[in-house]
């Protein structure tokens, strides 16, 4: 006897597919809500980290990691998304600074912490992957930029953009006069950099902070290749000894004041740190960078840091960098010199807050150009006027932007106000009652919502840029 076969159920395409498009769903919304998600960068205030330009059209697409901090806390100098706390159907990205509890203040364009009132202030460090990402290109003798001058033996010397052809004793000075300056456009590639409108507030500071980096290749009778940093009426040297020098010549670092004061805040003398015995070999070539970063010295050779030494914060900070050669000469190559941001405050910017716990301070890379913690307001609007009318609060943008008063119609003049839920209000301008603005510079911990890992686009040829990189 032949078995039956067995009987299938009947299939039904159309509920397979709403089952498949529906799990889709979920699991897109899932990815989007709680792991990972693209954020399009509208605007400048973290250029040129994060690079938002209408002059351009550059706009950077970025990957936001919305799942490590369902299990950690943020850290400072991450890169990070949250709802904007005076209108929160906003998200804004700006690099955390202030992490609570803990006071927080600008000085000098540097930013300063302790955990109490008690305690003395110290210059807040970054990490070195957020030190790479938020250095400053100067570009000197580039693409029109000002370069070298040439001092003493140097006017016979070959210079082409970044690369220098040194032929015996002599110096070269960057700037060619005053102080390096916080520029608005510092920092951006030379294609991008020319097509940049500049900012009211440009290259007012001087910048104490700076790093040069290249490759050198000196001559058998080189006796020196000597980097100086400026700061004030500061001296700091980096020093290394070519093929010509001494066979116990050592890579140093030294600091001195130029004008010895009372009030001078280097020790007598001059501080001072060496290395074992070296020498720059004649015909090898030597990647070296230096840098004044965060009241530290730093050397490097070839990539590692071989010498540190910490001095007191200058609060001077007129700057400029010279190159001296001693001997035979040198080649230079791929040189570059950097500047670190200058965080702006002044009489409307804040520029101190008491943190506490789980709340944050952010601010913008672009310090001129950002709408960041400095400067955010609450305005408080109540409608109808008197105690018995309700108070709604929103963004302050001045300009008559946000409230907004428009005249005309039969209503008269009219009050058009978006409140801190981005709902957008309109009302009489005579029955509403305008109460002083708050300042609301913290983000409690539960606006945050993601760091930035990934800058994925955009891809532009017309400037030779390809954004792909890792955002520290």
């Amino acid at each position: 006897m032949s078995e039956k076969p067995e009987k299938q159920a009947p299939r039904h395409p159309w509920r397979e597919n709403i089952e498949a498009i529906t799990m889709a769903i979920v699991m897109a919304v899932m990815l989007k809500y709680f792991i990972v998600e693209a954020y399009k960068i509208p605007t400048g205030s973290m250029q040129p980290t994060l690079m938002g330009n209408d002059e351009t059209n550059i706009k950077d697409r970025i990957l936001v990691d919305k799942f490590s901090y369902h299990f950690r806390k943020p850290k400072r100098f991450e890169v990070t998304v949250f709802k904007y706390p005076l209108d929160l159907s906003k998200n804004f990205i700006k690099r955390m600074v202030g992490v609570g509890p803990e006071q927080l203040k600008i000085e000098n364009g540097d930013l300063w912490n302790r955990p109490d009132g008690t305690q003395p202030w110290q210059v807040l460090r970054k990490p070195r992957p957020v030190q790479l990402e938020t250095w400053k290109e100067l570009h000197p003798g580039m693409g029109g930029l000002p370069g070298w001058k040439a001092l003493g033996g140097a006017s016979s010397w070959s210079t082409l953009e970044d690369s220098i052809d040194a032929s015996g004793t002599g110096s070269l000075r960057f700037p060619p006069s005053g102080s390096v300056m916080d520029n608005y456009r510092d920092g951006y590639p030379l294609a991008v950099r020319k097509e940049i409108r500049s900012n009211r507030l440009s290259a007012r500071h001087p910048v104490g902070d700076l790093r040069v980096t290249g490759e050198i290749t000196a001559r058998a009778g080189c006796e020196s290749v000597t980097v100086e940093l400026r700061e004030g009426s500061r001296r700091y040297r980096f020093e290394f000894p070519g093929p010509g020098a001494d066979q116990q010549a050592r890579l140093g670092i030294s600091a001195k004041e130029a004008v010895r004061t009372s009030s001078s805040a280097l020790g007598a003398g001059c501080e001072t740190v060496a290395s074992d015995a070296w020498r720059l070999g004649a015909g090898d070539t030597t990647s070296f960078a230096v840098q004044n970063l965060d009241d530290v010295l730093q050397l490097e050779v070839d990539g590692e840091i071989v010498l540190e030494l910490e001095i007191p914060a200058a609060s001077d900070q007129m700057s400029c960098v010279f190159l001296h050669l001693k001997g035979a000469g040198a080649e230079l190559e791929d040189l570059m010199v950097y500047r670190d941001i200058y965080y702006l405050s002044d009489s409307v910017k804040r520029a101190e807050w008491d943190i506490p716990a789980d709340h944050f301070v952010m601010l913008g890379d672009n310090t001129q150009d950002s709408s960041d913690a400095r400067e955010w307001m609450l305005e408080r609007i109540r409608y109808p006027r008197g105690e018995g009318g309700t108070i709604y609060r929103g963004n302050l943008r001045t300009h008559n932007i946000n409230p907004r008063r428009v005249q005309g119609g039969p209503e008269g003049t009219v009050l058009w106000f978006r409140d801190e839920f981005g709902e957008l209000h309109h009302w009489p301008a005579a029955e509403t009652e305008r109460l002083t603005p708050m300042a609301v510079s913290l983000v409690p911990r539960e606006l945050v919502t993601g760091r930035a890992v990934l800058v994925f686009w955009p891809f532009k040829l017309s400037f030779g840029l390809w954004r792909l990189e890792w955002v520290h």
